[in-house]
């Protein structure tokens, strides 16, 4: 079903451009669309005989927009997922044949019959961080909070997969923030890791990426990120370690001015073996 098809005059104003928005033409009866280039966002404004509704640039998904609107953004891209989602499952599938017959087995015998596509399912699981934005991820989890302290989240578990290779790390990740006037969800915290761990990654990026995203959201006095992983380029192929670990760090702020707050962190967040 196409999404316009969803559309009818009960929906709410907003929810009605947003859908507009995406090129989508929803039956309006007496509502007239007018373009207006010459804003910012060249959003769209609608107008009625006994109403004009017109909407801020917070309605089309910018930094700081309200809950409403972005539950009502979010829900949009949803549904385009699930329309788009068969496509690309069917997609690899195919590839995935192909990968299975250029080994030289035969990808409709009993044992590979099904393998394709839970491969398939399987790679867009471990790839959905591509579809996810991390305003959506922290909306309605920040908090005013008058705290000096240092707040960590350590022995956080972690996998991806290695843009080299695209063979599995795994590992753990340890988190510190010093405060300022705003704390963020813990599990919050969490979902942040997986966003950026459910790509193709390496573990140096990785690393950054969580750290900015959290600096960058709360506006912290500091942050501080390590994650030690295994790798399994490096147990299963070429060097084969099995036993070598990878230590990888991010310090933002007070974190790297600060030699006593940085000690701190690395003493509070130290990883436990694993």
């Amino acid at each position: 079903m196409d999404l316009c098809d969803k559309c009818d005059m009960n929906m709410p104003n907003e929810q009605r451009v947003l859908y507009l928005r995406r090129g989508l033409r929803p039956e309006l009866k007496h509502y007239v669309l007018i373009y207006q280039p010459s804003t910012p966002l060249e959003f769209l404004t609608i107008m009625q005989a006994d109403e004009k509704l017109q909407l801020d640039e917070n309605a089309f998904g910018l930094d700081g927009e309200d809950p409403t609107t972005t539950q009502q953004r979010k829900t949009l891209r949803e549904d385009d997922a699930k329309l788009a989602k068969d496509k690309r499952i069917n997609e690899f599938t195919k590839s995935y044949q192909r990968i299975i017959e250029s080994i030289g087995e035969n990808s409709t015998s009993k044992g590979l019959l099904k393998t394709s596509k839970c491969a398939a399912e399987v790679m867009l699981c471990f790839t959905k961080g591509y579809e996810q934005r991390i305003s959506d991820v922290v909306s309605g989890a920040i908090f005013d909070e008058e705290c000096d302290d240092m707040v960590i989240v350590k022995d956080i578990d972690i996998y991806s997969l290695c843009e080299h290779h695209m063979v599995p790390f795994f590992g753990k990740v340890s988190i510190g923030y010093l405060p300022n006037k705003r704390v963020i969800g813990l599990s919050t915290i969490v979902r942040i890791v997986e966003v950026f761990s459910h790509r193709l990654q390496v573990q140096e990026r990785l690393t950054r990426q969580i750290a900015e995203a959290i600096s960058e959201v709360i506006e912290p006095r500091g942050v501080g990120v390590i994650i030690e992983c295994i790798h399994m380029c490096m147990v299963m192929r070429g060097a084969e370690k099995i036993n070598a670990k990878t230590t990888t760090s991010s310090m933002l702020g007070v974190f790297r001015k600060d030699p006593k707050t940085r000690e701190e962190f690395l003493s509070l967040g130290k990883i436990n073996e694993f």
